[in-house]
Formats: C-alpha cells, sequence, structure tokens
C-alpha cells in the first residue's frame, strides 16, 4: 500500500544514484501488473517516453512474476518497438493452471527472448 513500509526501497538500494524512478500502482481504481501501461492498456507509465528519450532500442526485464507481470511488460515493450530480453534465472512464475506456458508462447511469438 503506498506509503507503508512495504511500499517503500530497501534501506540498502541506492536510490538515490537512480535518474528516474516509474511509479506504479498509485491508481486504487486499477490493477497495475505492467511496467509500460497501467492494467486499462491505455494509460501509460511514462516509462515508455523516457526510454526513447534516452535512445534505449533493448530492454531486459527480470522479477515476479514471469508469466504475468513480468510477461506483459515484456509483450508491452515488444509491441512498442523495443527489442526485448527476460533474464529467467533472475525471474519467478506463478504457474497456475499452464499460466508460465502460456506467457512463453506468447512472449516468443512477440519476439522476446528468454534468456
Amino acid at each position: 500500500m503506498q506509503g507503508s513500509e512495504g511500499a517503500a526501497f530497501h534501506p540498502k538500494l541506492h536510490v538515490d544514484a537512480a535518474e528516474a524512478i516509474i511509479h506504479k500502482g498509485t491508481r486504487s481504481s486499477i490493477d497495475s501488473y505492467f511496467t509500460f501501461f497501467e492494467n486499462d492498456w491505455k494509460t501509460p507509465m511514462g516509462l515508455i517516453g523516457l526510454l526513447r528519450e534516452r535512445g534505449v532500442t533493448h530492454v531486459r526485464l527480470a522479477g515476479l512474476a514471469l508469466d504475468f507481470c513480468v510477461a506483459y511488460s515484456a509483450m508491452d515493450a515488444a509491441d512498442q518497438g523495443f527489442s526485448v530480453t527476460v533474464i529467467e534465472k533472475a525471474c519467478r512464475a506463478i504457474d497456475n493452471e499452464n499460466s508460465l506456458a502460456q506467457a512463453i508462447e506468447i512472449m516468443r511469438a512477440k519476439g522476446v527472448i528468454l534468456q
């Protein structure tokens, strides 16, 4: 929950070195699983513009959950024209009702590299 201890950065994370911090899940009426858009697939999070301004063409992703948050972020990035690599060893999946296999199939179909 925003403003709670659980939402805070870990004290050992050096956020002072960050050039940008993208906040997600700030609208209580919309779940936020993705990195590039809110769950309505219309509201941008600001990351696309930031990456394009900096000339980024390739995105590497890792995190939780591989079959939902990471997968949809990877697919959104690919749809926006970025080349995408998902670092599988740095991810964990929920894998509910074959969700991992389905997500991997869709990511590969969109050209996402799983490494």
